[in-house]
């Protein structure tokens, strides 16, 4: 009796430190069940975005930079020890997203590829179709609410939700769950793609926001921020960029907010490590809340500051007024149709669809009666 006594004791003693949290080769124990630790990379490809996620021996990349970032990019995760991808995210086709995206694929074997339903007509955008054909993969479309396991770690799609005009809106967006720290990414999703978001009834809250469309006044209204509500935030993007990111007024969202900021344009390549519990980071967060300033107009301002009053304010640039056609040349205007979205475009809008395209030489008034909606952008 006095030895079952004992040993009862000493089970007792166990069971009560097994609660406790105790380190041993890279895993974090919690409640005697073992937790990879997961080490969250937001890469320095300047203006653009790429991002590597390690959890135990699962890894994923989140876009790769601009074209001549590549390179670049497959050299950071071979000296992290990455020899293959669980998953690659293309958030979107443009540049600046996907540029580098071709040599991670032709270089690494991946198992799954989500990229959203959209397609440009671009030399970067072809050349990720051609290494994806070399290779025989295969694009898996996210579907929101879609969960999908990276090691102990796993991530949810919350976006895209609808269908658009702007590639930017398409951004595969997700939330990424590790123990009890969560991570949001939401690529260049703009108001329009963040208010569907939050209309999903997906939970987004998190510890860490990466800011979307690298800190541009487009992204970030406060309903979202407010709904991420984030200890950190990181904002992706090149220094002396030439569209002023950040913009002033997402730092003032942030700021106002008491988010702890970090920048890639200050701080270079920045990495956040959970073991399931707590985020530490490789850098303390910036001291800095200044807001980018465009090149050309930081240009033409110096050219201007010894010019009367009325020059300088002709020499400061501003956002481009879309082109206001007579009433007697407007019936004249050929419109590009969207026939998918039902919206209509000048012939020189910036957001022409590359797919789903018709053309039309009827008067406003008569494509407007076949059910289609003039572009917000550039106001035909």
């Amino acid at each position: 009796m006095k030895r079952f006594l004992t040993i009862f004791s000493s089970l007792l003693i166990v069971l009560a430190l097994g609660g406790s949290v105790a380190e041993a080769n890279g895993k974090t124990k919690v409640a005697d069940t073992a937790i990879d630790k997961m080490e969250v990379h937001y890469i320095d490809v300047g203006q653009g975005d790429a991002t590597l996620i390690k959890c135990g021996d699962a890894a994923m990349l989140i876009d790769a930079g601009e074209n001549d970032k590549g390179t670049l990019v497959q050299n950071y995760i071979r000296k992290q020890g990455v020899k293959s991808l669980d998953y690659l995210i293309v958030t979107h086709p443009d540049s600046d997203h996907c540029g580098g995206a071709d040599v991670i694929i032709t270089k690494y074997d991946i198992d799954t590829i989500i990229m959203p339903d959209y397609a440009k007509d671009t030399a970067s955008y072809r050349d990720v179709i051609k290494a994806m054909d070399y290779k025989k993969y295969k694009v898996t479309e996210p579907v929101v609410g879609e969960s999908y396991k990276l090691g102990d770690a796993e991530f949810t799609i919350i976006a895209p939700n609808a269908e658009y005009e702007e590639a930017n809106n398409y951004s595969v967006s997700i939330v990424l769950e590790h123990g009890s720290k969560k991570f949001v990414f939401t690529g260049d999703a703009e108001e329009e793609a963040e208010e569907d978001i939050l209309d999903n009834g997906i939970d987004i809250s998190a510890d860490v926001l990466k800011v979307g469309h690298h800190g541009s006044k487009t992204s970030s209204i406060e309903d979202f921020v407010d709904a991420v509500d984030p200890e950190y935030a990181l904002i992706s993007c090149g220094e002396n960029n030439d569209y002023g990111h950040p913009h002033a007024q997402t730092m003032n969202t942030l700021r106002t907010r008491g988010i702890k900021l970090f920048r890639t344009d200050e701080q270079g390549s920045l990495i956040a490590s959970s073991d399931g519990k707590k985020i530490k980071w490789n850098a303390a967060p910036t001291g800095s809340w200044k807001a980018g300033e465009p090149q050309k107009a930081a240009n033409n301002t110096t050219k201007a500051e010894s010019a009367p009053a009325a020059s300088q304010q002709e020499s400061t640039p501003a956002v481009e007024e879309p082109k206001v056609e007579s009433a007697q040349d407007t019936n004249a205007l050929t419109y590009i149709l969207n026939v998918k979205t039902k919206k209509f475009h000048l012939a020189s809008c910036s957001y022409l669809p590359t797919t789903n395209r018709s053309d039309s030489s009827l008067s406003r008034d008569e494509v407007i009666a076949q059910g289609y909606d003039p572009c917000k952008k550039c106001n035909p």
